[in-house]
This record gives structure tokens, sequence and C-alpha cells, in this order.
């Protein structure tokens, strides 16, 4: 079955328009979103555009206004839900956090867009074994752990419009927000883990290598940008697009793609069909 974003990026009646991709961005995690966007510009095969949520621009929007709470461990921790305003409730669009590392194209994932669903994502069964995570921030449990952390959303979905307002995500709790709590389970589709691959906790399996390799590593308790992570599983591949992407960046001011290229600086997510 060809979904509307199969046929959005690649049919032959369809709109030249770019694919979106919101990614959470934290003011002490500059190098990792830098990162991120540069590992998804360099490996697809269809235009993207890659859109920062910044919370300090939503604030003086007036699209945000709730008091950052101490289970917070990231400035994008509720702005996430946001990506279905931002995106003008149309169309697809993915959300990942900026701790993503891809190795894969991803027109790859939004091909897996199904208008049955409301959201896609991998559905992990994660418990994290460390009190704190990146730099020092509490680790909290809760049921769907890391679900919210790259979400496909169909952003025009009834469900969606009506519960991810910027009131609803400014008011809602974490509950209700990060275990997708304004959906039925029937809403929720599922995407395979290697497109969110948990350092720590997800693993290759040597029978099926090719159905269990990371597509997106996702540093999930923290990378090699903060010292304590510094040799981390898979901190190699990380360092390597890292040191590519600051070459990049003082060169020609380019991010190449298998498409095109695009550049360095990065647009407003405000400024999205908001």
């Amino acid at each position: 079955m060809s979904s509307p974003a199969a046929l959005h990026l690649t049919g032959t009646d369809a709109v030249a328009e770019p694919f979106r991709v919101f990614v959470g961005y934290d003011s002490r995690e500059d190098i990792a979103y830098r990162v991120c966007r540069r590992s998804l510009l360099h490996r697809s095969s269809v235009p993207l555009e890659v859109i920062p949520i910044v919370q300090q621009e939503l604030r003086e929007a007036g699209l945000y206004w709730r008091e950052r709470g101490p289970t917070e461990s990231t400035e994008f921790s509720f702005t996430r839900f946001l990506t279905p305003h931002l995106a003008g409730y149309r169309g697809w669009a993915l959300f990942v956090d900026c701790d993503f590392l891809f190795l894969a194209d991803v027109a790859e994932l939004a091909r897996m867009a199904d208008p049955r669903y409301a959201v896609l994502c991998v559905h992990h069964d994660y418990a994290p074994k460390e009190a704190t995570k990146m730099d020092g921030a509490v680790q909290t449990l809760y049921p769907r752990k890391n679900w919210s952390s790259m979400v496909l959303f169909n952003c025009g979905h009834p469900k969606n419009r009506a519960a991810l307002t910027p009131e609803a995500v400014s008011t809602q709790t974490g509950a209700h927000l990060h275990r997708f709590a304004w959906l039925d389970d029937a809403d929720v589709g599922e995407v395979p883990f290697p497109w969110n691959f948990l350092v720590g906790h997800n693993r290759v399996d040597p029978d099926d290598v090719a159905g269990t390799t990371p597509r997106a590593i996702h540093y999930t308790s923290g990378g090699p940008w903060f010292e304590r992570y510094r040799d981390c599983e898979f901190a190699d591949l990380w360092l390597q697009e890292r040191d590519a992407c600051v070459s990049e960046e003082n060169g020609d001011g380019q991010i190449k793609t298998a498409g095109a290229s695009a550049a360095v600086p990065p647009p407003s997510a405000v400024a999205v069909d908001a």
C-alpha cells in the first residue's frame, strides 16, 4: 500500500516539497544538534527541511509557557509535542531528539507513514539502569519510555489537531503527553527498533545482522559530547560525523546530500507553518 508520505516523496504527481524533520534543541547540546542534522542531510535521498525546536523561540512567540519542572532533562522535553502545530497540522513530519545519529536514509523511515495511525514510533520496552543521565540530569522511569524520542507524526490527524495545541502542550502532564494518552493504542503504529537504536539497551543479533543493525543510533543516556560518555558504545561513529560536520562548517558552509545541498544556518521552528 502506498502511503501519502511515499507519494509525497516519490510519486510522479507529488508536490516538490521537502520532508520536514523537527529536532529537539538544547542549548547545552548544540554540537549534538548539528551532528544529528548533518547525519540526516548527508544520507538523505530526498530534500529535507531540518528544523530545530528551540524553547526560547517558542516562548517569545507565545506558543509555550509552562515552567520547567525538576524531571525535564532537556529543553525539548515537552516542546516536541508542538511538532504537528509547527507543521501547520498538515502532512507528515518527523520529530527526533538531538542525541540521534542517522546511519541510513531517513526517506526509508518516512515511507513507513500509514494514514491509519496518528503517530508511529519504536515501541521500546526500556528500563534505564542508571539513576542519572547526560550531565547529571535525573533519570526517570515510566511506561512507554523513549517512545516519544522519535515520532513520525500524522500532523493532520483529527486527534493530534484536537489534543496537541500550544495550550495543551503547556498544561498537560508529562504522563499524558509522553505516553500518548490522547490516543487509543490502535492509533500508535510501530517502527522497527533499528530506527531508534538505544545505546546500552538494544543489541545487534548475529543471527539477524541485517534486521538489527542500527539505522539511527540514540545516545539516550548521554553521548560522547559529554565527558562522562566519551567512550560509550558507537562513540567512534559520532566522533567521525562530528569531525565531518565541523570540517564542512569551516569550509563552504554546505552540507551535501544525495539530492541537493542544504545551508548550515538552521531555520526557526516558529516560522514553519506556525
